[in-house]
């Protein structure tokens, strides 16, 4: 039974089903009326949908020949130091248990403490050199809404052309570079042999488009260092750096985002250089989606069970990116309404459904806890309700403190320096496969190159030098590690379009003589504020308190933070956890001792975890 009554808005339904908190009509949020004290002390032995899935999976861990520790430490080709426990039954071919753990403390948000405001960009945009400029936005987008200064329009564009050539760096990276070796052919026919026979004899059905006439030539060119992806790959992402250069002053660690504008002049040399690139992106997504089409349809042709590797509940979420510059006015007062306007729609999917697209739903149903990581709990809770006078929990962002705990790690007990962040009580993946996702469902884009259809969403490539091409990425059944990956392969396109998008809406600018490119700003002296953003690897906020023109409080949640998360108090697993929990076991083995975890390395990759942003 959800709690408090369905607030039917915005094409979609939004209740809270765990969370003590209903919504009338208009979906003004307040507290149960049947609650006594301590609301959010206790959730009445609710369990999250994901912790349900966990608890069956575990139930199934009985002492037998067969099951067998299995740990990586640490994993590579991730970024940042994760290291990963499970429980293996090698005899049905199962992986039963897991436990992800981040193995740094870094401590950004203790170092941001009694800092002037204004700081807060330029320290929290190094807790990662991936996500530099994401971290850059979203504290500037924090402190623009604590203090009411929004960038002129031209700024706001040149800040979405920034973040489009961050996504569209790490994308090929990740999907040659990082996730790529797992299905290259000196891993698959080493791993899983009779598939790599299998590859040799499968034509590839968009052989017109990226020229691979059958799938084994698809895993040749994905060999780590020499084969033809990977090293073209390698020259993709030094285009796309170069675009986050001209916008971002430097990369990585932008040293042009501030709050109420951006540090670059308006100059139609800059643009051109950036529109060269733009260029050069979308003849490179015209292929890329197709590739990994075929990859993916192979997989699955070749034993239907490659949908079950990496499998978890469709809970996804995300806050939105690349703001309209005629709607975003920094204030949380119409945060639902500018961020409906962005162009990758924000919102929250719990089992398929959609819950929300507000931003202000999304930033009351986040909790944050510490059971399962290296923090001591914190005390009372400064802010009992968000600017609109919604209720909040004492684990939500803006109460929260950071209070590190070193301790011996203890699967059980505390095992990670990452916290475990949900959305009304349930573990939500977030990333490339969540924003297609919920902008798919939410049908709330207005774009002349990028729009939803039935069941998924349609992308117009414009001729150039290849021909123009429409592709569609449709919504799966379920997220896996396949789709994960064809969705970073499709946010190649999607984000190229929006750069393209952004490109020209710069000219259309430059030509009217809008060439304003901040506002003043003044630190406030008491004020909160979230930033709202998306980095590659999914949903980002940064909440600040600011008390006597200083910071009292930083907090900051990655999109990694949400997937490498540990488990929770109800029993649910991170993300991540999840994924590898509910993996069948493909690989070819006669033994335990020929035993790689391929499957499970599958899954856990196709997650892009980063700990450096999620410990920060």
């Amino acid at each position: 039974m959800a709690y408090g009554v369905w607030h039917v808005a915005y094409g979609c339904q939004m209740y809270f089903k765990n969370l003590p908190i209903k919504f009338d009509a208009r979906g003004h949020a307040s507290l149960r009326g049947d609650i006594q004290s301590s609301p959010f002390a206790t959730r009445n032995g609710a369990v999250s949908l994901a912790g349900a899935e966990t608890q069956r999976a575990v139930e199934s861990l009985v002492a037998r020949p067969g099951l067998c520790s299995f740990d990586i430490d640490p994993i590579v080709r991730i970024s940042g130091a994760l290291d990963f426990h499970g429980v293996v039954d090698f005899d049905h071919r199962k992986s039963l248990d897991a436990r992800a753990s981040a193995s740094l403390f870094r401590g950004y948000e203790l170092i941001l403490e009694d800092r002037e405001p204004s700081d807060a960009i330029h320290l929290s945009s190094r807790v990662c050199g991936l996500c530099g400029g994401a971290n850059a936005i979203a504290s500037a987008l924090s402190l623009e809404m604590a203090n009411g200064a929004p960038p002129p329009p031209l700024a706001i564009v040149a800040r979405n052309l920034g973040a489009s050539a961050e996504f569209l760096l790490d994308h090929p990276q990740h999907l040659f570079l990082n996730a790529g070796p797992d299905y290259s052919e000196v891993v698959v026919s080493v791993t899983t042999p009779s598939l790599w026979e299998k590859a040799k004899r499968t034509a590839a059905q968009n052989a017109g488009a990226h020229g691979f006439r059958n799938i084994a030539q698809i895993m040749t060119a994905m060999n780590p260092m020499a084969g033809d992806l990977y090293l073209e790959a390698l020259q993709v992402t030094r285009a796309a750096r170069e675009i986050a250069t001209a916008i971002f002053g430097k990369y990585p660690h932008p040293s042009s985002v501030y709050p109420g504008g951006i540090g670059i002049l308006p100059e139609r040399e800059t643009f051109n250089l950036v529109l060269g690139r733009i260029h050069l992106l979308l003849e490179y997504s015209k292929k890329i989606a197709l590739i990994w089409d075929d990859l993916v349809e192979f997989f699955y042709d070749a034993n239907p069970l490659y949908r079950k590797v990496g499998e978890a509940p469709a809970n996804l979420i995300s806050v939105g990116a690349w703001d309209d510059a005629e709607t975003y006015d920094s204030s949380y007062r119409n945060c639902n309404e500018w961020g409906e306007r962005r162009f990758s729609t924000p919102g929250a999917v719990v089992n398929g459904e959609l819950r929300t697209t507000r931003l202000a739903d999304l930033n009351l149903g986040i909790e944050e806890f510490v059971t399962h990581s290296f923090y001591k709990q914190w005390e009372g809770d400064r802010l009992r309700n968000d600017p609109h006078g919604s209720p909040l929990s004492p684990f939500h962002p803006w109460n929260k403190m950071t209070i590190p705990d070193p301790a011996e790690r203890n699967w059980e007990e505390k095992y990670s320096w990452a916290t475990a962040p949900r959305w009304d009580c349930e573990p939500m993946e977030t990333g490339p496969l969540a924003r297609l996702w919920v902008t798919a469902l939410a049908g709330k884009l207005k774009n002349e190159f990028v729009y939803a259809s039935k069941d998924g969403l349609e992308m117009e490539l414009p001729k150039l030098e290849q021909p123009a091409r429409r592709l569609g990425w449709r919504i799966p059944e379920r997220p896996n590690a396949l789709e994960r990956n064809r969705a970073r392969a499709y946010q190649i396109a999607y984000s190229s379009l929006m750069a393209f998008t952004f490109m020209l809406k710069a000219f259309e600018y430059l030509r009217k003589g809008e060439k304003k490119m901040s506002k003043l700003f003044r630190p406030p002296l008491e004020a909160v504020g979230v930033g709202f953003w998306e980095g590659v690897r999914g949903a980002m906020t940064h909440h600040v308190t600011i008390q006597g023109g200083r910071i009292a409080d930083y907090q900051i949640l990655s999109g990694a933070t949400w997937v490498a998360s540990p488990h929770d108090p109800f029993g649910g697993a991170g993300p991540c956890e999840s994924a590898v929990i509910n993996t069948p076991l493909l690989e070819e083995y006669a033994s335990p001792d020929e035993f790689t975890g391929i499957d499970i390395l599958r899954t856990i990759r196709s997650f892009d975890p980063c700990l450096h942003c999620a410990v920060h």
